[in-house]
């Protein structure tokens, strides 16, 4: 598969976790007496990774997340020279589809960008008040894991077919965590997508949630490969001979 396929691809699934997961949490979440609340939001999020997965995962690998294309760079699951161009299709995908729910959102009266359009924040900012250093530690560890999550489900010695289900239940898991925290990035596209057309304060405070991700990926990606990398050489002939026997 080109390229070119593979980053629209990763345009398409990034719009739809954008879509999804924000949508989710700007339109469901708190309707009255019907929303869907934070668990609402966390299995969204969840279901288009899940979705995705099964969808693209075969065609671009389903990145959809800048960090999670920088981690598996650095463990050495994805190639240097293609990063750009997927980091690029994924804030393109992310911001395309924060505006596309800009425009379903805005059709609402009484709508308020500033009521935050499912932007992250620390501070002030923060859905539960939590400091700059505590939104950096969640984020940076979660999206760790995160990478060991996707790195090991995605292993060749791991089942099958059961990848896209341990993903999006780990991203569930991690919003469920962490919204009161941040809102949830672990995705430097998807904290984006809405900062743009928040502006302001969500602009301002974006650096925290490219830095955080990218550090955590880069070190799930590190530490996965590390710890787990040089088995897999030994164990695939071992398979390989065992089967053949």
């Amino acid at each position: 598969m080109s390229l070119a396929k593979r980053a629209t691809a990763e345009f398409l699934g990034t719009f739809w976790l954008v879509f999804g997961g924000c949508g989710s949490a700007v339109l469901a979440a708190a309707f009255p007496s019907l929303g869907i609340g934070f668990a609402g939001v966390a299995l969204a999020f969840g279901l288009t990774v899940l979705t995705m997965a099964y969808a693209i995962g075969h065609i671009s690998g389903c990145h959809l997340n800048p960090a999670i294309s920088v981690g598996l760079v650095a463990g050495k699951r994805f190639p240097a020279g293609e990063l750009l161009p997927y980091v690029i299709a994924q804030v393109v995908g992310a911001i395309a589809a924060a505006g596309v729910l800009y425009v379903i959102a805005s059709g609402r009266s009484g709508f308020d960008l500033q009521g935050g359009f499912a932007s992250n924040g620390y501070g002030a900012h923060s859905p539960g008040g939590y400091s700059l250093l505590a939104c950096f530690v969640a984020e940076a560890v979660l999206t760790m894991f995160f990478l060991l999550v996707i790195m090991g489900a995605t292993d060749k010695r791991a089942p099958a077919g059961f990848a896209p289900i341990a993903i999006g239940l780990c991203l569930t898991l991690i919003h469920l965590v962490s919204i009161p925290v941040t809102n949830t990035s672990v995705n430097p596209a998807r904290s984006t997508g809405p900062a743009i057309f928040v502006g302001g304060w969500a602009v301002s405070q974006l650096w925290l949630f490219w830095v955080a991700p990218i550090v955590g990926g880069a070190l799930g990606g590190v530490v996965y490969s590390a710890i787990f990398g040089t088995e897999e050489a030994e164990v695939a002939p071992a398979l390989k001979k065992a089967k053949s026997a």
